[in-house]
C-alpha cells in the first residue's frame, strides 16, 4: 500500500519537495507549488524518470494505476516507454507548430523582409483555418486539396505557392520525424491537372471590367467605406498590382510632391516604381489617413493593422456581385488609355512592364515623370485616368 493519502498529496502543494508513495512512484512539488507525478525504473542499467502528469489533472489512485501499467511496459514486456512518449509527442506536433518553426528557422536566409510576412500571412489566411490544429502526420493529399480549391482559380499565383509552402513545411516534419511520409508532390498527385484542375490562362482568368463601366463602379464602391474598398479605388486609380497597394506604407508617399515611391521589395520585379498620383488618388488617401488605425504605418491595413490579405480586394468585387478579377483592372485601365490616344509606351511605363533596352526604360522613367513645372506624359496619363474615374462621383 501506498505511503501517501488524499490529504497529504493536498497539503504537499503549499511545500516544495519530493513525496515518495513508494516502488518508485513519487510527487514532485516545484517552488511555484506546481506538483506533478513521476515513476522511477531502471530500464538497461540506468535510472529513468517516467512523468505521469500533473496532480491537479492525475488523482492519486489514477497515478498508482498507472505506475503499475508502467511497471509491467518496462518490466515484462520490455518496452521503452521513454522512447513511445516521444514518438507520441511528435506525431501531436500540429500543421501551425511545424510551420511556425520552419519559418523561424529559414527566414534568416530569406530574399527579403516582405518575402518573410508574405509567406506566413499566406498559411495564416489560407491553411491554418483549417489545417492548423491537425497533426502533420494526418495530413492527407485530400486535405490539400481542399485547402486549395477556393483559390485555385481565383488568385492562382498564390494558391501556387501556397500549395509549395505545405509542401515545405510537411517535407521538414517528415526530416523531423513528425511524420512518416514525404509530403505530396506539385509535380504528383497535386499537379495541375491531376489532384487539381488545370487553371485557366492568365487573360481569360483576370476577366477585366469594360472600361465604359469603371466610374459607376467606383461611384457604388465609395457607398460603403472600409479600408478594402479604399484600396481596391486606389488600385484602380494608379493602375498598380494588388500586393504594391496592400503593402504600401506612409514612409513611401510624397504628398505635397504627388508621388508615390514603390520600393523594389514590393514590386513584382523587384525593381523601384514611381507613381504620380491624381487629385482622385490623393483624395483616397486623405480619407485613408483619417481612418488610420494606432501603432501601424500600413496605409490599407488589415486585421490587426498588419497588410491585409490579396483576397481581402477580390472579396469587395464578389460582394458587390461583380465578376471581375482585381489585376483586370490595368486592362480596364489600358484598354481606356489606347482609347484616348495615349502612346502605348507611356501606358507600358506606367504599368511597370518590363523593357528590354536598359537605357530606354531609365529615359522613360525620368522623361515621361517630367517636372514640378512642367509635367511628365504620365502624369497627365495618370491625373487623365482619375479624373475620368471618379467623372459620375
Amino acid at each position: 500500500m501506498g505511503k501517501l493519502s488524499a490529504v497529504a498529496v493536498k497539503a504537499a502543494s503549499k511545500n516544495p519537495g519530493t513525496y515518495q508513495d513508494g516502488d518508485g512512484l513519487f510527487l514532485k512539488v516545484g517552488k511555484s507549488g506546481a506538483a506533478s507525478w513521476l515513476l522511477r525504473v531502471q530500464q538497461d542499467g540506468k535510472r529513468r524518470d517516467i512523468g505521469i502528469g500533473s496532480a491537479k489533472l492525475v488523482t492519486l489512485a489514477e497515478a498508482r494505476e498507472k505506475a503499475n501499467q508502467l511497471r509491467k511496459a518496462v518490466k515484462v514486456e520490455k518496452r521503452d516507454v521513454l522512447v513511445e512518449k516521444k514518438d507520441e509527442a511528435a506525431a501531436r506536433v500540429t500543421l501551425k507548430e511545424a510551420a511556425l518553426q520552419y519559418h523561424s528557422e529559414n527566414e534568416a536566409g530569406w530574399k527579403s523582409d516582405v518575402y518573410t510576412r508574405q509567406w506566413l500571412a499566406s498559411l495564416q489566411n489560407y491553411v491554418f483555418p483549417k489545417l492548423g490544429n491537425i497533426p502533420t502526420g494526418s495530413i492527407t493529399t485530400a486535405d490539400i486539396i481542399e485547402v486549395l480549391t477556393p483559390i485555385w482559380q481565383e488568385i492562382p499565383e498564390t494558391a501556387r505557392q501556397v500549395r509549395n509552402r505545405i509542401c515545405a513545411v510537411l517535407d521538414y516534419a517528415h526530416a523531423k520525424g513528425w511524420r512518416s511520409r514525404e509530403a505530396p508532390s506539385g509535380n504528383g498527385s497535386l499537379k495541375a491537372g491531376r489532384g487539381l484542375p488545370r487553371q485557366v490562362k492568365s487573360r481569360e482568368n483576370r476577366k477585366s471590367m469594360p472600361y465604359i463601366a469603371v466610374p459607376g463602379f467606383i461611384t457604388a464602391l465609395r457607398r460603403k467605406p472600409s479600408f478594402g474598398r479604399l484600396a481596391l479605388e486606389f488600385l484602380i486609380l494608379t493602375g498598380v498590382r494588388s500586393q504594391e497597394v496592400r503593402l504600401a506604407t506612409w514612409a513611401e508617399f510624397d504628398l505635397d510632391g504627388h508621388h508615390w515611391a514603390i520600393p523594389a521589395d514590393h514590386m513584382k520585379r523587384g525593381k523601384a516604381h514611381v507613381v504620380p498620383l491624381s487629385n482622385a488618388a490623393l483624395a483616397v488617401l486623405t480619407k485613408a489617413r483619417a481612418l488610420q488605425l494606432p501603432d501601424t504605418d500600413v496605409v490599407f491595413p488589415g486585421v490587426a493593422g498588419n497588410p491585409m490579405s490579396d483576397m481581402t480586394l477580390l472579396k469587395v468585387l464578389r460582394d458587390m456581385s461583380e465578376p471581375f478579377h482585381v489585376h483586370g483592372f490595368r486592362s480596364s485601365f489600358t484598354d481606356w488609355a489606347a482609347n484616348e490616344g495615349f502612346a502605348d509606351a507611356v501606358v507600358e511605363a506606367a504599368l511597370a512592364h518590363k523593357t528590354p533596352d536598359a537605357v530606354q526604360a531609365a529615359y522613360r522613367r525620368t522623361t515621361y515623370l517630367g517636372t514640378a513645372n512642367q509635367p511628365g506624359a504620365r502624369v497627365k496619363l495618370m491625373e487623365a485616368w482619375g479624373s475620368y474615374c471618379v467623372s459620375r462621383s
